[in-house]
């Protein structure tokens, strides 16, 4: 397993697609495929259901990019503390259904912090995705809007991502 192979994981997941991914990688489809699937093999896990409509993550997957994104975020680290290079600015993303609010609340963060120090990503999804994305760290915060229609189903899939 190579830091490359974590990026490249990491990329596909968050592109949802090889062909895009390969664009963002500088490497050709094929390329990357093989990449994927040597890492899958060495691992010993299926990181990726392939189908027509492009690439889901399977469960392990989910856990095993939580651990490379860690991984990618250390060898940055490691790698700014003793060359000095400063990495590329750090990712801050949120998660949250289309809530006004939120989008609201995160320009203004935008604004407060500065576009340029950080790289920031606003997912607007589901909320069953939204306690994934924070619980498998794509997301550093997570907004669920709750009310006395879905607080009780929202608690429940909250307690059993603590499980």
């Amino acid at each position: 397993m190579t830091l490359q192979q974590l990026k490249y994981a990491v990329t596909v997941a968050e592109c949802r697609t090889i062909s895009k991914a390969a664009e963002k990688v500088f490497i050709s489809q094929p390329s990357l495929t093989a990449a994927i699937r040597q890492l899958e093999d060495e691992m010993n896990v299926k990181i990726f259901s392939r189908t027509n409509k492009g690439i889901e993550i399977t469960k392990d997957g989910e856990i095993f990019l939580s651990y490379a994104r860690q991984v990618l975020e250390q060898a940055d680290l490691l790698e700014e503390k003793f060359t000095g290079k400063r990495s590329a600015n750090p990712f801050f993303s949120v998660s949250c259904q289309h809530y006004s609010f939120a989008v609201n609340a995160f320009v203004d963060v935008i604004k407060e912090f500065g576009g340029n120090k950080y790289n920031f990503t606003l997912r607007e999804t589901q909320t069953f995705e939204i306690i994934e994305d924070v619980s498998f760290l794509k997301s550093e915060v997570g907004i669920l809007y709750t009310d006395s229609k879905n607080e009780e189903i929202i608690g429940k899939l909250l307690k059993k991502k603590r499980a």
